[in-house]
């Protein structure tokens, strides 16, 4: 066993910074719905939710195995290239956290990581059939299958409690809320916790101090877990306020159907050690209770611009990895200049963000932009992706932003 390095330390930190920004940028996975329907305040929400993802840290480590000796090829990756990686996913994820998207952080871990590899030994160092089936499946999968059975589950409420008290139903739901809340957050630290255990399990095995194919050691887990529910009690107001506001409005029965049937599809995927994206599994479940009471809406054009950000998200962060690693080639001033990068454009975007303050006191205001100018969000973006058919600058504008719910009707 070797000694950490001061580079493989650098690693291991900028991953718990990952981590961090994992848990507030998803936060609104777990308490969007609680939040918006009033089950429970925004402060106690993301308070039980961060505890409940450190809880859940605990409980697998099938994703974990997954990241750190299934995605690539152990043999071609360096600490250098795992520092890359998570450079290109912390600014998607801050870049998107700005605009109020929900993004996947798992998408953007994933691009990262593809991209720098690929910048490193070529295609080659890629797993092909591990991101096709453990990746790619899922991430089409998951929002269809949470979606479906969030809207029969949402039906089936409004059918089994049509004859009684409304007043008495909406509050048994808010309760049942409450407790499905807990279901994702927990589900959520059992997946997303564990990538981040992943990625530092496979920088040490890089950097010779484990044994190809080990499992995280306990530190890790701890690490990576206490990092999580620290961003997660900060709460992701501007993406909470999209989720729970901007794709459709929901009812306590709703908000409960689409909660639960989304742990259910989480839950599933850490057993089968799937790498699946929680933002994927949530959207999609909102989407589908927002449908399943007569008369329920999806705001279209917002559900598109957040389809076009999960879209950009694997390309965008493999290509900013991509760069990254190039840089960080050059030797140990390539390292230094990324980092320095790193450290700029976060104190950057949150210098951007304080222009208009999205936090528990005004997350569930529609009249209130949950997202800065877009042109300077925007220009980055275009600096690292070729822009979709559509003019990007409209897409990310308006992503948070809920529009007359005119769009779909059931």
């Amino acid at each position: 066993m070797e000694h950490i390095t001061l580079l493989l330390a650098i690693v291991i930190v900028t991953a718990l910074v990952f981590d961090f920004t994992n848990g507030f940028h998803d936060t609104a996975n777990a308490m969007a719905t609680t939040i918006s329907t009033g089950a429970m305040k925004p402060k106690t929400a993301v308070a039980m939710s961060a505890v409940l993802n450190l809880v859940g840290a605990f409980l697998s480590v099938e994703v974990a195995k997954t990241i750190s000796s299934g995605l690539v090829d152990e043999s071609g990756i360096t600490p250098e290239v795992i520092f890359a990686a998570l450079v290109g996913a912390i600014l998607w994820n801050l870049l998107t956290w700005l605009v109020g998207l929900p993004s996947s952080s798992s998408h953007a871990l994933m691009g990262g990581l593809i991209g720098a590899t690929v910048a490193s030994v070529g295609f080659g160092g890629v797993n092909g059939g591990v991101v096709v089936t453990k990746v790619l499946i899922p991430a089409v999968a998951a929002p269809l299958v949470a979606g479906l059975a969030a809207m029969l589950a949402a039906r089936l409420t409004y059918k089994l409690g049509r004859k009684t008290d409304q007043k008495a139903t909406a509050k048994g739901y808010r309760a049942g809320q409450i407790a499905s809340a807990g279901l994702v957050s927990l589900a959520h630290g059992t997946n997303d916790a564990q990538k981040t255990m992943g990625i530092i399990t496979l920088a040490l095995v890089a950097g010779n101090v484990l044994a190809p194919g080990s499992n995280p050691p306990m530190w890790v887990i701890v690490s990576a877990g206490v990092a999580i529910a620290l961003g997660t009690y900060l709460g992701g107001w501007r993406i909470i306020r999209t989720m729970g506001k901007g794709l459709t409005d929901l009812q306590p029965q709703q908000g409960f159907a689409a909660q639960t049937s989304a742990a259910s599809v989480i839950l599933a995927s850490s057993n089968l050690g799937f790498s699946l994206s929680t933002t994927h599994s949530c959207s999609g479940a909102v989407m589908g209770a927002g449908l399943g009471r007569k008369g329920g809406v999806v705001r279209w054009s917002t559900a598109t611009r957040m389809f076009v950000a999960w879209g950009l998200t694997l390309p965008a962060a493999g290509l900013v990895a991509a760069g990254s690693e190039f840089v960080t080639k050059q030797g140990d001033w390539g390292v230094a200049a990324v980092a320095v990068f790193l450290v700029a454009s976060c104190v950057a975007i949150w210098f951007i963000s304080r222009r208009q303050v999205v936090d528990h006191t005004n997350v569930n205001d529609t009249d209130t932009p949950a997202e800065e100018p877009a042109g300077v969000v925007t220009t980055a973006i275009a600096a690292v992706t070729p822009p979709p058919a559509g003019d990007i600058k409209t897409t990310i504008h308006a992503a948070a932003e809920p529009e007359p719910a005119r769009t779909a009707t059931v």
